[in-house]
Formats: C-alpha cells, structure tokens, sequence
C-alpha cells in the first residue's frame, strides 16, 4: 500500500482535489486512472480509501469511500533532542524515530550545542516521509526549537528522564520506564549536557538515566532511547 498525506483532509471531507505535483505523480508516473484507489491519511490518525474520479494531470480529483481511525499507542513519547553538528544525523534520527512510534520532538538548544539552529520545513517534510513509509496515520509534532533552560519551565506529564555522561548515580533507562506511561526524554548535544543543565534538570524533577555502557552519539542516544519505550509498550 502506498499512502500519501493530506492534512487539509477531515472526517467530514467527502471529495478531494490533490495538488500539481501530487497529480502528475498519480497520473503521470504511478499510471493511475478513473476507479484506481488511493489510500490517504491527514496525520491525525484518519486513513481514507478514496477513488480516482477526474486523473487529471493537474488537479486529480478523489471521492472519499471510506475511513478508518488508527488506534493509538497507549503512552506518548515526547524526545528533547538536542540539535547534532551535522544536519543529516539529526534527519536520520527524525526519520527512524517516526518510523518506531514518537509523539512529539523539541529541539533543545544546550550550552555545548555546537549547532543553535534548525530548518524545520525540511525536517517536517523528513517527519512526513516516514510516516507514509511506514504507514502510520499518526504525524509526530516538530516543537520550535528552544533553549533548555526555557524548555525546563513547562508543565510536564508523565516520566521524566535525562541521559547524560556524567559519573553520577544514574538508573538504566530499561529498567526505569512503565509501561502505559507518558514519557519525556532529554538528550543532550555531542558534548553533553553541562554540569549546571543536568542540575537544572534534576530540579524540574528529570530522573538521570543511562542508555548503556558505551558512550553514544546524540542521535544513537535517541534512538535507543525511542526504542527502549517501544520495546516496553510491546
């Protein structure tokens, strides 16, 4: 199955008309023709099964038959991740942690971050590539990209963990995460969080975690941790 993404579409939507580029592509490149059947989702969940009515080249134009809301996970995982040196480790990480199962994602900006922007247009249309790879109907949230003290100051739900290098007493991760449980995880830049963010931290009631007993690069880190909360919720 081939799932494309619209999220202008609704529960309501009982017609559709796709935009140019996605047109030609049905049309031209797919070969897709009156009666063929598309499969599309608007990244809240909803998975439509729409006929072709007009394949047009430019506006192709979909009659809605049928929908279907995925079920959710019954946790949320929200990934503080602070932004790698190089852009592609951190779109390798955007990509397989939507493919594992996240909710949401913020980029922290640290006092070792070596890298203090983003190019979250690039990085929503990565999130949106591997949601239909993978065939989730479900969108992770990109946040803003925010310093960490900033960050701290929010109401959070659920666990709170931070992973970082520092020899102190940590819990493993594995053996710290519940299942069914909402979860926040706080990685840190290729130099690590500094000693007065990881007490900030632990003043905002962050739990300090170890993934392991390798030093990891930032986006291992967050895939590992990804994982170990995928891998508890099985």
């Amino acid at each position: 199955m081939q799932l494309f993404y619209y999220p202008e579409i609704n529960e309501t939507t009982t017609q559709f008309t796709l935009d140019k580029t996605e047109s030609k592509h049905i049309v031209k490149v797919l070969r897709k023709t009156a009666g063929d059947i598309l499969h599309i989702t608007n990244g809240n969940g909803w998975l439509f099964t729409a006929e072709i009515t007009i394949p047009n080249l430019n506006k192709c134009t979909v009659k809605i038959i049928s929908k279907t809301l995925q079920a959710k996970r019954d946790y949320n995982l929200h990934l503080a991740v602070a932004p790698t040196k190089m852009n592609d480790r951190y779109e390798w990480f955007l990509e397989k942690a939507t493919e594992i199962g996240i909710e949401s994602i913020t980029p922290i900006i640290c006092d070792h971050s070596e890298r203090k922007t983003i190019k979250p247009e690039r990085f929503d249309r990565i999130l949106q590539s591997a949601m239909k790879q993978s065939l989730s109907c479900y969108l992770p949230k990109l946040n803003d990209a925010v310093n960490l003290k900033d960050f701290l100051k929010q109401d959070f739900q659920g666990d709170l963990f931070i992973a970082h290098c520092e020899e102190t007493d940590k819990k493993s991760l594995k053996q710290a995460l519940k299942q069914k449980t909402d979860v926040t995880i706080l990685i840190g830049p290729e130099g690590d969080f500094s000693a007065k963010e990881i007490e900030q931290a632990l003043e905002s009631n962050f739990i300090p975690v170890t993934l392991g007993e390798t030093r990891l690069r930032t986006e291992t880190a967050a895939i590992v941790a990804c994982h170990s909360v995928a891998f508890t919720n099985e």
